[in-house]
């Protein structure tokens, strides 16, 4: 596979994920872009949504809709337990990444804090078919020998979920 991190400088190199679980994979987000983690609760449904949309909640006054990664991943959707949370994230989008939007990410779990560096990102094979190929992936990082699947909110959010609700 290809290192897909070429000329990145050293501050540009070491990032900090918060990792998560959906079903038997690990997932990757870039720490800064975590808000804050809450547990499961109920949220207000919006009628005419795709069905990985569950609906908004209300965060400190502001209207933030939660979206079920599995689902939207195509996965099999599982109930919501002790363990099910909601990552609440911050994207920018838009031209020039002006727009900050806020939306939380219905999980199986939260795992832990790692440093990679991005430089060793691998990248992710191509499919046709797969929901996560392309723009979704920022690579694939190698963690205690556990392979996990680092994300690209700005384009999941922008090109993933809004732009499949306009």
């Amino acid at each position: 596979m290809e290192n897909i991190a070429e000329n990145v400088n050293a501050d540009e190199r070491n990032h900090q994920i918060l990792t998560f679980l959906l079903g038997d994979e690990i997932y990757g987000l870039d720490i800064l872009r975590a808000q804050e983690i809450k547990g499961w609760e109920r949220t207000t449904l919006i009628p005419n949504t795709p069905p990985f949309v569950k609906g908004v909640i209300n965060l400190r006054g502001a209207i933030v809709p939660v979206i079920d990664l599995r689902e939207r991943f195509g996965m099999s959707s599982v109930s919501y337990d002790e363990t099910t949370v909601v990552i609440i994230v911050r994207t920018f989008t838009g031209e020039n990444e002006q727009t900050e939007k806020i939306m939380g990410w219905v999980v199986d779990g939260v795992s832990d804090v790692h440093s990679i560096d991005t430089t060793q990102l691998q990248a992710a094979p191509a499919s046709g078919h797969n929901e996560l190929s392309g723009d979704f992936v920022k690579g694939l990082a190698t963690i205690d020998e556990k392979m996990v699947i680092v994300l690209n909110i700005d384009k999941l959010i922008e090109v993933g979920v809004l732009g499949l609700l306009k």
